[in-house]
């Protein structure tokens, strides 16, 4: 990118909380993470020109819209400041980050306030479900199906295998790889879970029962309470306050947005060899804009709600030709130590899935990697990062390419 943003704080709540049973609200999670965030850059709301919410289901959840206004609502010194909030599913943290970056490039502001937030827990687990089968071609697809998500990720790994093969057993690897990975991370919601072994138990239908078509339990991202923020600003704030060190740059952006209907996706390109086209053509933006290619990035963070979410993601990185995910699997590229780490974190399978939140978080671990700051998930030597998060079935599709900052 031509113009310079920069990371210079950034924050993520415990995903393992369950806030409703704290008599938590919006208010109560929103004045955690604006007053964490900004104090991760050693700013107050005071220095903030604009501010960007991602939110997805705030009014279904928690019968709360308007979410725009909440960090000026708990936070007075941002009383007065623009602000909105952005709704693109599981995308919405990537779309605010992606109207924050806007703001800044246009110079219309120099320091910006990216905040994402989700409340999940405030129902059982197939209300919540039934929720968020909104950001789905509502009436149009999955309508005999009690769980969208888990239907429409299943008819992804329905169609790998339709076009390529695909062995179930990589992805319960891909579920083992994540848990396990969550365990490191001191903010993932399973890494004080008790599982089964999944490789001995992944087809056991009392331990790991279906949810729906090929998929099982450990197949699926959980609901989940938290937020994430960060804070960003601009070449002309740096020049201004020489003295501030960012934690990273956002050196390259890609976007794609596709119709509704998963259908739709996959009859329109038939003569493409990737199931989705548009998210490796968001990915291959992010990488020109960037100047990078993918032996150029140390690592990912991906969007794996459901296994096949992440499997898609391995061959339309490029890390493998398509439709030969599993050789990335098998041959431990994925793995931390690998040739390119994927959801070091534990990902949204083992380290949460708060929707509006999930593409600030990705963005927020980005940043650790490549400041040397991820704890016992670090990549060694990390000095780029990537993330790709996607809305519904793909029909928001967002990456970023993150980078350590040049040395002073």
């Amino acid at each position: 990118m031509g113009h310079g943003v920069w990371i210079v704080g950034a924050y993520q709540s415990d995903f393992s909380r369950n806030l409703s049973r704290e008599s938590r609200d919006f208010a109560a999670l929103a004045e955690e993470v604006v007053d964490a965030t900004l104090a991760s850059a050693a700013m107050d709301g005071r220095d903030v020109d604009v501010v960007h919410v991602g939110n997805a289901f705030g009014e279904m959840f928690a019968a709360q819209g308007h979410l725009g206004a909440m960090p000026a609502t708990v936070n007075p010194a941002l009383w007065g400041t623009p602000a909105s909030r952005h709704e693109a599913a599981c995308a919405s943290g990537s779309v605010a980050a992606r109207g924050a970056i806007a703001d800044l490039c246009a110079d219309f502001h120099d320091v910006a306030l990216i905040v994402g937030l989700e409340l999940e827990k405030t129902v059982p687990g197939d209300v919540g479900a039934a929720h968020m089968s909104a950001a789905a071609w509502v009436g149009h697809e999955g309508t005999d199906t009690g769980n969208m998500w888990a239907w429409a990720f299943s008819k992804v790994a329905d169609e790998y295998d339709r076009r390529y093969g695909l062995d179930h057993a990589h992805l319960h690897a891909i579920a083992a790889q994540n848990l396990a990975n969550a365990k490191r991370n001191p903010n993932a919601q399973t890494r004080s879970w008790a599982l089964p072994d999944l490789v001995a138990n992944a087809d056991n239908d009392l331990v790991n029962p279906v949810v729906e078509g090929r998929l099982r339990r450990s197949d699926c991202s959980q609901l989940t309470d938290g937020g994430a923020g960060l804070v960003v600003v601009n070449d002309q704030y740096l020049r201004d306050h020489p003295r501030t060190r960012p934690l990273a740059r956002i050196e390259g952006w890609g976007q794609r947005t596709v119709g509704l209907g998963l259908q739709q996706k996959l009859h329109r390109d038939p003569e493409s060899p990737y199931v989705m086209p548009h998210v490796r053509e968001a990915i291959q933006e992010a990488f020109g804009r960037a100047q990078v290619e993918l032996d150029d990035v140390d690592g990912f963070e991906v969007h794996d709600c459901f296994t096949p979410s992440e499997y898609l993601a391995i061959d339309h990185l490029g890390l493998t030709g398509p439709g030969q995910s599993w050789q990335a699997i098998e041959s431990g590229d994925i793995a931390i130590g690998g040739r390119l780490p994927i959801n070091p974190s534990g990902g949204l399978i083992g380290g949460g899935h708060p929707v509006g939140a999930t593409g600030v978080r990705m963005l927020v671990d980005a940043a650790k990697q490549v400041s040397g700051t991820a704890g016992d998930y670090q990549i060694a030597g990390a000095r780029r990062f990537g993330t790709l998060n996607i809305g519904g079935s793909t029909a928001s599709t967002l990456s970023f390419v993150v980078a350590a900052p040049p040395a002073r």
